[in-house]
């Protein structure tokens, strides 16, 4: 049997006014979807618990059935796993963003969709520079997303569970001030934001703009600090040869530790101009390979969307994860006999707040020994009204599975 799981990242979300009192997903037109609902059942999980702070990095992992309460350490050494950087014991991973903060508040916490090439430059000029000491490494990754590892040489680290940091995608347009870092090691890392502030003022690559108005990036934001995870694989748990498709270094991470394929898509940007249709594509051939029984199929466009305020691009989103990923991979497998498919976002990104929120997700699959559920749309209302729910999101995907 060929299993397929497909997150729209964040596509939870509240009823809109602009679309006469209907979610993105209510509104979207989304057949494909809606037949998975009517073929299967609908219902409810929540894949965030309330003690953890709302990321992909805690909903994914609920998702692929692990307790975020067992396993979760952070997400910045899941990215890291992504870049194949090891950590040993004493390590701390922590995410760095290029951002932009004007005025003291969070302008942009992609400091407008940095360049690459550029960000290198400045993850490299911070790390000339002697940001830090012998215990600080920059490690570049693909546009504002970076990382900063510390090794802790012997040295007992300054951080713990109890050192508290934020988001920068929480408090867009917000007073950064609140939200600085606190705890075990807050002044180190609060010395290296300062610092990158001086560095970056200064720094010629730093003043690009484009056409259509880039923000430069004015410092960096650290964040989701952690050490080092262990996991079971995904085989030796459920028994399943699995992959995963996916443009986001965090994705790619948790399948590295789950012992999963990492499917590499041109096109796949992790951003609203991602390439559907070669993501739709890439998960058919992916599990026509006889060593995959099972493929994730992760979108981020829609929890993007959700980030910007953008309540058309989040609708486009979902609709063309609907037609180009979700139609063609239903049909395949469809064809081949036994299956089950799975449709579930990680977690709300509400277009009100553009942060990642806390609550229930709705979830619809079917194939192979599902009976329907008369349900007749995947939506939040639907899912809400279902009397099947996972209050512990972890247990949806041994269901899912029927193990």
């Amino acid at each position: 049997m060929k299993f397929a799981l497909v997150i729209p990242d964040g596509v939870a979300d509240e009823p809109q006014p602009s679309l006469g009192g209907k979610t993105p997903l209510q509104a979207a037109h989304i057949p494909n979807m809606d037949e998975v609902a009517s073929m299967g059942r609908v219902g409810r999980t929540n894949n965030v618990p309330d003690s953890l702070p709302s990321g992909s990095d805690v909903g994914t992992m609920s998702l692929f059935g692990y307790s975020p309460l067992q396993y979760h350490t952070g997400r910045a050494p899941l990215e890291a796993a992504a870049q194949g950087i090891e950590l040993h014991s004493g390590d701390w991973a922590i995410r760095c963003n290029l951002v932009n903060v004007t005025g003291g508040r969070m302008q942009s916490f992609t400091a407008g969709q940095y360049p690459s090439d550029l960000a290198k430059d400045l993850l490299l000029l911070l790390q000339q520079t002697q940001c830090g000491d012998s215990h600080w490494k920059f490690h570049a990754g693909v546009s504002y997303r970076n990382l900063l590892i510390y090794r802790s040489r012997g040295i007992v680290a300054p951080f713990s569970r109890e050192t508290i940091t934020t988001p920068p995608h929480d408090i867009t347009d917000q007073p950064v001030e609140p939200f600085l870092p606190s705890g075990p090691g807050s002044h180190e890392l609060q010395a290296l934001m300062d610092r990158s502030q001086e560095l970056f003022a200064t720094a010629a690559a730093n003043q690009l703009r484009s056409a259509q108005g880039q923000l430069p990036a004015t410092q960096i934001w650290l964040w989701g600090q952690g050490q080092r995870p262990v996991f079971p694989t995904f085989e030796e748990r459920f028994r399943l040869r699995g992959a995963v498709i996916t443009a986001v270094d965090l994705l790619r991470g948790i399948g590295r530790l789950l012992g999963w394929n990492i499917i590499e898509v041109p096109g796949a940007t992790g951003y609203l101009d991602t390439d559907y249709a070669a993501k739709g594509r890439a998960a058919i051939e992916t599990l026509s390979k006889p060593d995959v029984d099972f493929v994730v199929v992760h979108v981020e466009a829609t929890d993007e969307a959700s980030h910007e305020g953008s309540v058309e691009e989040k609708v486009k989103a979902v609709e063309q994860i609907d037609r180009h990923i979700v139609g063609p991979l239903h049909t395949w497998l469809r064809s081949q006999g036994e299956y089950r498919l799975l449709i579930c976002p990680d977690h709300p990104t509400f277009l009100r707040t553009r942060t990642h929120s806390h609550g229930d997700c709705p979830f619809a699959m079917c194939g192979t020994g599902i009976s329907p559920s008369r349900a007749l749309e995947y939506s939040e209302i639907t899912g809400a009204g279902s009397l099947i729910a996972f209050p512990e999101g972890w247990e949806l995907m041994g269901d899912f599975l029927n193990i």
